[in-house]
């Protein structure tokens, strides 16, 4: 059995397999899915509202992701969202923040390697992290 955080084996295996600038979304339950996209990998992590919450996920991706960057919707810097809080805590782990709109956001995803669908229900609690290298 694996020993480290993540267990969930579509993810694990994403994460795994993300070379340096490859992209993956970590959503709320309510953004789209880019399903006319077949080559973004759709992880559907939502049990219940709020199971598992937006900074439940980013910090067990973040426990095995290399990210250079990230970026999110101005509207969820706007609200001065909860799950901002869990973005900014995480700075050091997140990389320099890039800000588009929400409708760019969306299409950004359409680009991503994956988009891992959380139960959190707070409007525009949606992170795209790109992934760095360790060397």
């Amino acid at each position: 059995m694996k020993k480290t955080k993540v267990l969930n084996s579509a993810l694990s295996r994403v994460i795994a397999a993300l070379g340096h600038g490859d992209m993956i979304l970590i959503a709320d339950a309510g953004m789209p899915t880019p399903l006319h996209a077949p080559d973004v990998e759709i992880i559907d992590l939502a049990l219940t509202a709020g199971t598992p919450a937006f900074a439940e996920v980013l910090a067990v991706v973040l426990s095995e992701m290399q990210v250079q960057s990230h970026v999110v919707a101005q509207e969820m810097l706007d609200g001065r969202l909860p799950p901002l809080a869990a973005l900014d805590q995480s700075a050091t782990l997140t990389g320099e923040r890039q800000v588009v709109s929400h409708e760019a956001l969306k299409a950004l995803s359409h680009n991503a390697r994956a988009f891992i669908r959380t139960g959190e229900c707070t409007p525009y609690a949606n992170v795209m992290l790109v992934a760095g290298v360790t060397f």
